[in-house]
């Protein structure tokens, strides 16, 4: 690699990982521990040399038409700030983000930084052993979420209209991603692949069936379910005495207490349980047979309104293109202050 002199002095011995060229002889140079950029030769300066360390506590990015500003924010230094071209904006972003992830410990150093996906204020960080996640204002700080590929227990995809839901389990919990529908292939592929490779499978089910949670066996005789000491019920239980003694008296006696009951036709005796209980309920006031008032049921949900989902997907579809149009907006304002401050 045909480094500049400068720039060769500048490493100290350590090794250049990815090398970007800006443009004319501007290039970003980055290592392990820093982003090396050098601006070469100018009309009203000469070739220099500026490092930043990958120890920053905040990433951010802010993108306009021509131009992209990466700032990196220190506890001690403040921020730090450089540009690059628009066009350069995702070859610069993902190699200096990949080391202040490696600055900070977030990832180990025989971990690689597979991609980098930004989707407005959702930043998606795919690794080899990892999934980070960022939202908010800036690309990266310390409100980041990671799940280990260890602590990964299903994947799955919900497609819809506008995006995808990337669902991953992990720690016992559902994790959602929403990437919009031009972008959610890659990321889905990406991510598939680095767990195929982390967990040694070839398909999302094979990978799901090895990463379920183990689920305990039944036990294969039923008759363990006694072994705690209840006696199992007898299938012909002995007869209280009171129908014992009821059994031994005379049908329609004076003592016998049905004796008394019968229809008014001289009809035969109704059974205790099962025509005074029908009679019960036919005569209960204010329910109906399938009522189900008063029994702490309800009636299950209907099935989501196709028309309700087609709105809501029409409305999804609306906020994007106001996103859109709110940072074309944007855009044009920084164009503006910068050709201010450079007196045009």
């Amino acid at each position: 690699m045909n480094v500049p002199p400068i720039v060769q002095s500048t490493l100290d011995g350590e090794e250049v990982s990815t090398r970007v060229p800006l443009g004319g002889e501007d290039e970003l140079f980055v290592t392990p521990s820093r982003t090396l950029l050098y601006r070469g030769d100018g009309l009203l300066s000469d070739e220099s040399v500026e490092e930043y360390p990958h120890s920053a506590d905040r990433l951010a990015l802010s993108e306009g038409r021509r131009k992209a500003r990466v700032t990196l924010e220190y506890a001690l230094e403040g921020d730090r700030e450089f540009t690059v071209p628009a066009k350069r904006t995702a070859s610069v972003l993902h190699p200096v983000l990949a080391g202040v992830l490696g600055g900070n410990d977030v990832t180990d150093p025989d971990e690689t930084v597979l991609e980098t996906y930004r989707f407005s204020e959702l930043t998606v960080i795919v690794t080899s052993d990892r999934l980070v996640k960022h939202i908010g204002e800036a690309v990266w700080d310390g409100d980041f979420e990671q799940y280990h590929y260890d602590d990964v227990t299903n994947l799955s995809f919900e497609p819809g209209s506008v995006a995808t839901q990337i669902v991953l389990e992990a720690d016992g919990r559902q994790h959602r991603i929403k990437a919009p529908n031009d972008s959610a292939d890659d990321v889905s592929e990406r991510l598939k692949r680095a767990l195929f490779e982390y967990h040694g499978v070839d398909s999302l089910d094979e990978l799901n069936d090895r990463l379920a949670p183990e689920r305990e066996e039944p036990a294969d005789d039923p008759s363990e379910a006694f072994a705690s000491g209840v006696d199992p019920l007898e299938a012909n239980p002995p007869a209280p005495d009171d129908e014992a003694d009821v059994a031994d008296r005379p049908a329609g006696g004076a003592d016998d207490p049905l004796a008394a009951v019968g229809s008014s036709d001289g009809g035969s005796v109704e059974s205790a349980s099962g025509g005074r209980a029908a009679t019960a309920i036919a005569d209960a006031p204010g329910e109906s047979e399938g009522s189900l008032e008063g029994s702490g049921f309800e009636p299950a949900a209907t099935a989501p309104d196709p028309e309700l989902l087609e709105r809501i997907g029409a409305l999804e579809a609306t906020v994007e293109r106001q996103n859109d149009l709110l940072e074309r907006q944007s855009e044009t304002i920084e164009q503006l202050i910068e050709e201010l401050r450079r007196g045009r």
